[in-house]
This record gives C-alpha cells, structure tokens and sequence, in this order.
C-alpha cells in the first residue's frame, strides 16, 4: 500500500529533470542485493518488470502520528503490500497487479536470515518471505509463483510515504458511499476528498470497511496509485527542477533498491515515459480461486485460480495489455456505489407523449445500465416528476440510478424485487452518464487509471 511511492519514480522522472539533479537523487537510495546467488530464473520476457514491496516499518513514525492514525503495535518485520509493475517494451504502458498478501505460496528451499536454520520447501503465507529471507527470498517466492522474471526490485515504508503525499501537496480521492474503520481512524463522508499523508495511510491500510477486506484494500490501493499519477503529472511537479528535486528526495529518503537500478536506468526510463498519464496505467490482482484455502499451521490463506491466473503472467511476459482497448471518455461521468451494469431496469412511459419510454430506456441504456429494452405504458399517463420504485434491498442501486436521473422521486415498494422501475415523467431531459466507484472490467478485471480517478 505503501509503494505508490516508488512507481512514481518512475513517473516523477518524465519531467527529464537531467543527469546531475537524477544522479545527486541515486546516492540517496539505500540499496540491496535481492537477486544474490539466484538460479534456474524464468526466462526474460519483453518489457521491465519490477517488483513493489512495502513493508511494515514504523520505526519512524513519532508518537503522536502513531496515535493519531492507529499505527500501534510491533511491527511484523513483513511486506504488508505487494504489487508486480510491468513497464511495457515501448514505454507507453504500465500494469499494476497487486498480489494480496494472505496468498498461498510455496517458499524455496533457502537459509533463515534471523535464525541460520535452513529450511527445505514449505508453505506460508506470501507476506512471510519478507521475515524468513528478505528481498531475496521475496523475489525467488514471487518468480517461482508468477514465472515473471523480476528486473527490478524496490521497497519503502510508512514515513516515505506520508512525507511523498504531503510533498505533492495531498491527493484526491472520491467515494461513493461513507467508508469508515475503526481499526485506522478512517471516516470520509461521500464524496470527494483531498487527503494529506497521515489521512492517506489511513485510506490505503483500511480492511475493515466492508466484507471485502483485503480484495477491497487492494482496489483502494490502486485506486491511489491512478490519483497519486494524476496529482504528479498534473501539478507541475515534473516540470519544475525545485519541485522535482523537493518531492524526490523526500521519497527516496526511505526507499531500498537493487544495484542495477541506478542514474542511467532512471534517465532511460525519464525519457521513454514522458507524457505519461493515469490511462498509460492499468492495475488488476491475481485472479482468486479459492479465498479461504486452510493450510495446516498457518490458518486461512488466498488460493489463486492457476488457469487465470497463468494466463495473467502470460500476458505480461508477452508484454500485451490487461485492461480492454476502448475509446477515450468524452464526457465526465458522475461516480455511484454500485455499477450500473449491475442494475436491471424496467421503464414506463407515465406521460401521453409518444416515444417517450423508448427515449428513456435508450438514455439509460447509452450509460450502461441493464434496460429491458422493452419500455411499457404506465398506469398513469399524467406524471409529471419522474419515479424510482425500488425493493428496499436494492436501496444502493436505487440511488445510482437517481444519480443518472437527477430529480427524480425515489419511492421503497416493499416486494419489489431486483428490478427497478422507472415511469418516465415531463420532466425527463436525459440522463446523466455515470461510472462504478469499481470500474473493473475485462478478462483480468483490470482497469486504467483515468477510469478509477475522481470524475
């Protein structure tokens, strides 16, 4: 959840600062050697991958930030998020798929880093790599589980992050519906939201909102990452050498990477991704096959689905896009809690002006909404202000619908069921276009980043 921080190396670096500024920020990393003594690796394929870790270090964090935003408790010395970045061979794309760290996985044989014990092959959970073996034992568990040969490996912790955000000057984020935890102190309201570090910890470490817990975290997460590009690319960051320099800096003060990722790597990477943006981005998580897989010892785990999941990482390594190809937006569209692909909707004609149903069925239709296509005469014929009855238990569709019917009357009819019905009154002058807070979509369910930013 942390690495946002370290992908916008990558894009901070489009502004092509220059080689004094890049090389002055390279003796500023702490470095490791995750790629030691490595044998019998996936081939390389097209493309640079790298892999994201962000660890629970909170050895930084002063006491007062540690109460405010819920970070008591030791640390688990593990990763707490991991994502595998795949910068595509032409520099125009990158795919973000984060790996959720409850993952069944199978370590390699290797020699405990705290305790010298050796260890043969054994099941654990992802994130216990990180304690057993650190980086490089991270990066032998994630390319023996994806085939996806790592490049690259870069980590931060809790203070890089905080500082980065508050560097930008905050970062936008929008909601659908009240999201509140009172594990991290998170309470945002509906709405759209400017968050500084402290605030930004709290939305991406959150688990507790919903039934989702940590597939919803990841989707916060992302969600994160598409609007901390967006602020980075929009805010004149790239542009201005001080700015660069300040938020640079700041980021890379907690940062750890490998050797070979050094001034030259980084200039290489500046110049190929300039004009770089929340659509060249698209993010995903493993495909789940099982969410609660038991594992004697070591409790519930995630079972990733092996033939999606398989033809994930295919994808990466051939270097082909997650996300579908589609036109680019030309419209903003407003933000609702349930996607209106989800909504199946019935339209009635409560006017005498003829047409007027297939008009409206069309225009929800148009905004993706799952019309009957079939509009009907209502039992009225003098309605002036457009109805919504609903079955109280699709209340959350109920009020995305309104969102796309703005002034409309809202009506809970006890038995309804899942349908919801729409009489169409004088008043209708079209609707308005809407999107998921959770626009994911395609084979892989991925999504770029435009589509997940605040309209």
């Amino acid at each position: 959840m942390r690495i946002a921080t370290s992908l916008s190396v990558l894009v901070l670096g489009a502004g092509g600062i220059g080689h004094a500024v890049v090389t002055s920020l390279d003796t500023g990393i702490a470095r490791v050697d995750p790629f030691r003594d490595m044998k019998n690796r996936p081939e390389a394929g097209h493309g640079t991958n790298i892999l994201l870790v962000g660890t629970d270090g909170r050895d930084k964090i002063t006491p007062e930030e540690k109460e405010k935003y819920r970070l008591g408790g030791a640390p688990c010395h593990c990763t707490d998020t991991i994502m595998l970045v795949h910068i595509s061979e032409d520099r125009e794309r990158a795919s973000i798929v984060s790996l959720p760290r409850d993952s069944y996985a199978e370590i390699p044989e290797h020699t405990d880093e705290n305790s010298g014990k050796h260890h043969n092959q054994h099941p654990v959970k992802i994130n216990a790599a990180y304690a057993e073996g650190g980086p490089n034992l991270t990066v032998r568990t994630v390319e023996h589980m994806t085939g996806v040969k790592i490049d690259h490996y870069l980590e931060v912790d809790f203070t890089s992050f905080m500082k980065t955000v508050d560097a930008v000057g905050g970062v936008e984020v929008c909601t659908a519906r009240p999201m509140k935890d009172s594990y991290t102190g998170l309470d945002m309201a509906v709405g759209t939201h400017r968050l500084d570090g402290g605030q930004a910890l709290q939305y991406v470490r959150s688990r507790h909102i919903d039934g989702a817990a940590d597939l919803g975290r990841m989707q916060r997460q992302q969600r994160f990452l598409a609007a901390l590009i967006n602020q980075a690319t929009s805010s004149g960051v790239l542009l201005n050498p001080v700015r660069f320099r300040e938020v640079a800096t700041t980021m890379l003060s907690s940062v750890r990477a490998d050797e070979g990722f050094g001034t030259e790597q980084m200039l290489a990477l500046s110049k190929a991704m300039r004009g770089f943006t929340p659509a060249s981005s698209e993010f995903t998580s493993v495909p789940i096959g099982q969410m609660s897989y038991p594992v004697k010892g070591i409790g519930s785990t995630v079972k990733w689905d092996p033939v999606k999941a398989g033809k994930l990482f295919r994808t990466l390594r051939e270097d082909r896009p997650l996300a579908p190809r589609r036109a680019p937006a030309k419209v903003k569209k407003l933000l609702v809690a349930v996607a209106p692909q989800q909504i199946r909707v019935q339209v009635y004609n409560g006017t005498r002006t003829d047409g007027l149903g297939r008009k409206v069925d069309d225009a929800l239709r148009a905004t993706g909404f799952n019309t009957t296509r079939a509009p009907q005469t209502g039992d009225r014929r003098d309605v002036r202000r457009t109805l919504v009855t609903y079955d109280p238990r699709w209340d959350r569709s109920a009020k995305s619908l309104a969102t796309a019917l703005p002034g409309c009357e809202l009506r809970a009819v006890k038995g309804q069921g899942g349908t919801l019905k729409v009489t169409a009154g004088t008043d209708f002058k079209g609707a308005v276009p809407v999107r998921a807070e959770d626009a994911y979509q395609g084979e892989f369910g991925a999504v770029t980043g435009d589509q997940v930013v605040c309209p």
